[in-house]
């Protein structure tokens, strides 16, 4: 990479491609300076530290999958809408392994409020909607909804359903199948 053009904006993008490269975890200033061509102090007048920079890296990563999620879920309602969603989600982590890791940076309450968690989980509550969920069982099943896709290409990427049969797909297909009859039929008295 040519140090010429070194924005916070492509200081950030590059710090997301190289988490995709490398793993987020090992993104730090210091690569990010090797890669410019520059002194780890070049990039400080862009990003205050490594903290600044991952949460860079998530806050681009977040509101990329929520327009790629937004524009998958666009006119479609119930199961279709619900797959879609999931799908989404899976192939991001498939394509992007380090931005999605990045996802799940914890952020502190002004980062997160400004980021564009709160649009995922808009889209989760529209998505439930077609499924006539009211709170407090509409937060539950947003988590549910969270915890499943985040646990499924968690174990996915890192081997966990290589070794077995039958192939993740299909059981991607069928934890969507139950997801939605389990939304379909909740629960609604405590």
């Amino acid at each position: 990479m040519a140090r010429v053009g070194l924005t916070t904006e492509g200081l950030i993008r590059a710090g997301a491609e190289t988490a995709d490269e490398i793993g987020f975890e090992r993104t730090t200033p210091t690569e990010l300076a090797r890669r410019f061509g520059v002194r780890t102090a070049s990039l400080y007048s862009h990003v205050k530290n490594a903290h600044e920079l991952k949460t860079g890296i998530a806050l681009f990563a977040l509101a990329e999958l929520a327009d790629l999620a937004s524009e998958a879920v666009a006119g479609r309602a119930g199961k279709d809408a619900l797959t879609a969603f999931a799908n989404v989600y899976r192939d991001y982590a498939r394509e992007h392994p380090g931005r999605f890791a990045a996802t799940q940076f914890p952020l502190d309450a002004e980062a997160a409020a400004s980021s564009a968690g709160g649009r995922h989980a808009q889209m989760s509550r529209a998505i439930l909607r077609g499924y006539r969920l009211a709170e407090p069982h509409q937060t539950h099943a947003v988590r549910l909804l969270g915890s499943v896709f985040s646990g499924f290409v968690g174990l996915e990427a890192s081997g966990g359903f290589s070794h077995s049969a039958p192939d993740s797909q299909e059981t991607w297909t069928e934890i969507l199948d139950a997801l939605d009859v389990l939304l379909r039929t909740w629960p609604t008295t405590s």
